[in-house]
């Protein structure tokens, strides 16, 4: 695992993976293409359990684009963690009503 710092608050941790590659649960694959007027297309998807969903799309960025980029990936990291801890908090709180 590596980190790409985008500013000095906070980094991303980030996987390589192979082309083709499913998003694994709770991460986040970024894909950048140029486009032909020299900008970059980038997209970022969502792996879920069991499926992936498109975050964002950000067309013909030009030059630094991860200062633009940076602060959606964290808002939703920050937000699948917090509906992560739901969840368990849920699971438990069934388990504990199930034993009674």
């Amino acid at each position: 695992m590596k980190r790409a710092n985008a500013d000095a608050k906070a980094s991303i941790p980030v996987f390589w993976l192979r082309h083709g590659a499913g998003v694994p649960d709770g991460c986040i694959l970024l894909s950048w293409y140029p486009t032909s007027d020299e900008a970059t297309t980038v997209t970022a998807r969502l792996g879920l359990t069991d499926s992936e969903v498109t975050l964002a799309m950000w067309p013909s960025l030009r030059g630094d684009w991860s200062r633009i980029v940076h602060p959606t990936l964290h808002e939703v990291l920050d937000l699948y963690a917090a509906m992560s801890l739901a969840k368990d908090a849920l699971r438990l709180a069934n388990a504990l009503l199930d034993s009674r």
